[in-house]
């Protein structure tokens, strides 16, 4: 029996996850899905973000789908027990040191991009961030009454580790890997570019190709078809992907993976949106989808993976929630994607 761990979380988290969990019964009914406390709900329960039986559920797990996170009741509550503190927590205890994050335009709705509908008309972009690493795991960090300091470092099995990862999702796709860096002022990023040109001899048909950051941010806004795999590091990857994420119009349309050696760990971009949580108006499109690539990257289950993607493509011309401009809710929006399954 395949296990998967359920996250529900805070917010809109456990109506849009409930619609992911249905259409996984709906494509692999092997699967045993177990429900687990997470982020605010938990601490209102057990009085922490991460509870000792939600961390026994994901060790004993293939993987874990997720809601979202937090919210203004618990703002108060001390850092080390915030909800956002127990979702490092979980990344840490998977050891998932690469995030995915892909960034497409469906047909049909181009027109919610803020760009262009021209320019945006054919985007299909995955970003792969280093998740572990660089600037923001700086163990000497410090701050005082005059200078603060923060190091960017990464040790060569980082980067190797998460470079065979994208490279391996552009073989999958159409074969371009691009690295983003900033390797003409930074030696840690001279250091990247090298560590990531030593692979390609083992991934044939891909062609990498090196872009500096500054640039990489320009030419993701004002030619987003140029790229189909995006590398890049911790810091880097926090902003591009977040670039990114305007460019099909709504946070609803993004899912993420966070893939390392063991359990994966797989959530919507968008957060706990408090305000429309138990209206049934949240956009449950990018819970399904980040479904979809539990199946394809924790479970190897490419054709249902595949089913689930074209039967969201397919529902979202016709049946758009608030955040698309429309007016249907988001069970609705789920029944229409099982229908299309």
């Amino acid at each position: 029996m395949v296990r998967v761990a359920v996250l529900p979380g805070d917010g809109i988290g456990p109506e849009v996850t409930a619609c992911a969990v249905q259409v996984l019964r709906a494509v692999a009914p092997d699967l045993e899905l177990a429900e687990y406390p997470f982020g605010g709900a938990a601490i209102d329960r057990c009085g922490e973000p991460f509870p000792e039986e939600t961390r026994r559920g994901v060790a004993e797990a293939q993987a874990v789908l997720l809601g979202a996170v937090g919210g203004p009741a618990w703002d108060a509550v001390p850092r080390q027990l915030r909800p956002e503190t127990g979702l490092l927590a979980l990344r840490g205890a998977l050891g998932v040191y690469a995030n995915l994050r892909p960034a497409r335009v469906y047909p049909g709705l181009e027109g919610l991009s803020p760009l262009k509908s021209e320019r945006v008309t054919g985007v299909d972009v995955l970003i792969v961030r280093e998740l572990l690493g660089g600037i923001y795991f700086d163990p000497d960090r410090r701050i005082g009454p005059d200078e603060a300091h923060n190091t960017m470092r990464y040790r060569r099995h980082e980067v190797l580790r998460v470079a065979r990862i994208a490279y391996r999702a552009a073989q999958g796709r159409s074969g371009r890997l691009t690295s983003v860096d900033k390797a003409n002022v930074l030696e840690v990023s001279e250091f990247w570019r090298r560590e990531v040109s030593s692979l390609q001899a083992e991934f044939a048909g891909v062609s990498l190709s090196h872009e500096y950051v500054d640039s990489a941010a320009m030419r993701l806004a004002s030619q987003p078809t140029r790229y189909d795999v995006i590398l890049t590091g911790n810091l880097f990857g926090d902003i591009l992907s977040d670039l990114a994420a305007v460019l099909p119009g709504s946070l609803g349309l993004m899912p993420s993976a966070s893939l390392g050696d063991g359990t994966g760990l797989y959530e919507p971009v968008h957060g706990s949106a408090p305000d429309i949580a138990g209206q049934d108006l949240a956009n449950p499109a990018a819970a399904i989808l980040s479904a979809a690539m539990l199946l394809r990257h924790s479970l190897g289950r490419l054709a249902e993976a595949e089913r689930v993607e074209a039967a969201v493509a397919a529902t979202l011309p016709r049946a758009r929630t608030a955040d698309l401009g429309g007016r249907v809710g988001t069970q609705a929006f789920a029944a229409q994607v099982l229908s299309a399954l």
